[in-house]
């Protein structure tokens, strides 16, 4: 299985349309063991732009700080489990308690206002 995690500085980055890059996790399904890690520069941030390149190169599953509701829309759409409000740790520790059924998201740490600005509980690099 091979799980997409947004990162920056080599933590989950707590906003998926602001990482630096994404980090694809791929663990064993049998074993639950992590059996590589590839770090990714995603495409431009455009609308749609990151849902549809995680899903292009074969994650199952997204695990993100927060994330617009389009793009969680846009991910399930295609067959993608998102978990929000994952904590900025090591991207190796979250999908191993992902595939270990320990990871349990949070609030998702994207909002938007009335003007659809975005505001973040945590920093991460913004392009």
């Amino acid at each position: 299985m091979k799980i997409a995690i947004p990162t920056s500085g080599g933590n989950l980055c707590s906003h998926f349309g602001h990482c630096d890059e994404f980090t694809f996790v791929t663990v064993d399904d049998a074993s639950k063991t992590v059996t590589s890690c590839e770090i990714l520069q995603p495409p431009e941030h455009t609308p749609g732009a990151f849902p549809a390149w995680v899903s292009k190169l074969g994650a199952k599953a997204v695990l993100a700080g927060g994330m617009g509701g389009r793009a969680v829309e846009l991910f399930e759409a295609n067959g993608v489990d998102v978990v929000l409000g994952c904590p900025e740790e090591k991207p190796e520790q979250l999908a191993k308690a992902y595939v270990d059924g320990i990871l349990s998201g949070g609030s998702n740490s994207c909002n938007h206002d009335a003007e659809g600005e975005h505001s973040h509980h945590k920093n991460c690099a913004h392009k």
